[in-house]
């Protein structure tokens, strides 16, 4: 969550305004101390993260992200190897699915990229 906030040019406090919540509860969050599961629920916002994802980190899983931070690389993909491809496809597939529906967890969108990657592998797209 850390490197996201940085990532996003964000001070804690700032983070921690964005969230509704103090800095000292979005610093016990990064540091993985005691917190509400409704505080972590209010940092998938301000990270520009898909509903569910901070509290799949805890249980292991990559946020999904709903927009990227400013100076992100482009999709200049024509020379990248296929693991790098497939990761793309990943992620244009989840902001994709975050720009055209509500309501769906991280985990559904998550399900729902990975079947269609499968898809474009069974195809020879990617």
């Amino acid at each position: 969550m850390k490197n996201r906030r940085l990532e996003l040019k964000l001070a804690r406090k700032r983070a921690a305004e964005l969230a509704g919540m103090s800095k000292d509860t979005w610093q016990r969050i990064e540091e993985a101390g005691e917190v509400r599961l409704m505080s972590i629920a209010k940092v998938d916002a301000a990270l520009g993260w898909a509903p569910g994802s901070a509290a799949g980190i805890l249980e292991g899983r990559e946020p999904i992200q709903t927009r990227q931070a400013s100076g992100a690389p482009g999709a200049d993909i024509s020379r990248r190897p296929t693991e790098e491809l497939v990761g793309r496809a990943r992620e244009v597939i989840q902001l994709a699915t975050v720009a055209t529906t509500t309501g769906l967890t991280s985990e559904e969108i998550r399900d729902l990229s990975d079947r269609a990657v499968r898809d474009l592998k069974a195809h020879g797209l990617i």
